[in-house]
């Protein structure tokens, strides 16, 4: 009990925190000049999304199986993902790779978007301090069972509808970039609960059904092994250029995120302006 409640703290000080602090800032900046704010928040909204590093990080695994081999493949994977990879198979770095692609497209790309349109630079960077914390924290292992509960559920929470929102995009997206948008939209349907977690299975089901392979199944995390379903019907083999393929729904899938997310924002801005 001690440790949850320990954990409450933590997640709600370090959520204020990262509210409050940016706009205290932002406001000063504001009151000095409307230009000078805007430039200021314009890149403080930069450094909240993910998605070249996201590219250039996951490419990094692709480079590495090419032309150095397995043991560099597993060593770049490593860099991006909380499983154990010292024993990952080559589909396994691959597989790795492009899952968190997939599941990054929606909580490094278009979940800071939306909270970004919704509430500005303060809601994004609350937005990324709950997706940190979670990534931290939020592991069922002896050490944060308890006391990384509150970050977790609170990640689950504040990711529902962005998560939600990334796959249909990203289900637009396969259709723009030349991918099987039909078989993306129906492994989505099917697969999209195929996870504890009621969120990372949504962009995962969508990219296993565009790229036509399966994703997910048992993962080891800290020397034990944890079964998960698999994501996904194995149509093909899963190959190391479905990363450069992830990369190309992914940057489909920010785009339509971007002309959908500004909408969004104006409509909220119209609403603000007649009440």
């Amino acid at each position: 009990m001690a440790d949850r409640i320990g954990g409450f703290f933590l997640a709600a000080a370090v959520v204020a925190a990262s509210v409050l602090v940016p706009f205290g800032i932002l406001r000063f900046a504001y009151d000095k000049s409307f230009f000078f704010g805007l430039s200021l928040e314009s890149f403080m909204c930069y450094q909240i999304l993910a998605v070249k590093s996201l590219k250039d990080e996951s490419g990094r695994v692709y480079q590495a199986l090419k032309e150095q081999g397995l043991s560099a493949g597993r060593a770049a994977v490593s860099r991006i993902v909380g499983r154990d990879t010292q024993n990952l198979t080559e589909d396994g770095v691959i597989k790795a790779a492009v899952e968190t692609v997939a599941e990054n497209t929606s909580d490094g790309v278009i979940a800071p978007m939306f909270y970004l349109a919704v509430g500005g630079a303060a809601a994004g960077f609350a937005y990324k301090a709950v997706n940190t914390m979670d990534s931290m924290i939020g592991y069922k292992n002896e050490r944060y069972l308890y006391f990384g509960t509150a970050a977790a559920r609170l990640d689950d929470l504040v990711n529902l509808i962005p998560a939600r929102l990334s796959a249909r995009l990203m289900i637009l997206a396969a259709f723009f970039c030349g991918m099987d948008a039909k078989n993306a939209a129906f492994i989505y349907e099917r697969d999209r609960f195929n996870h504890k977690s009621p969120n990372a299975a949504q962009t995962e089901a969508v990219m296993a059904g565009a790229l036509g392979v399966q994703l997910a199944g048992d993962a080891w995390y800290f020397g034990k092994r944890h079964e998960k379903p698999v994501i996904g019907d194995k149509l093909r083999k899963i190959e190391a250029e479905d990363i450069r393929r992830a990369h190309r729904l992914l940057y489909g899938t920010a785009v339509l995120g971007v002309i959908v997310l500004l909408l969004l924002r104006a409509a909220l801005g119209v609403l603000l302006c007649c009440f």
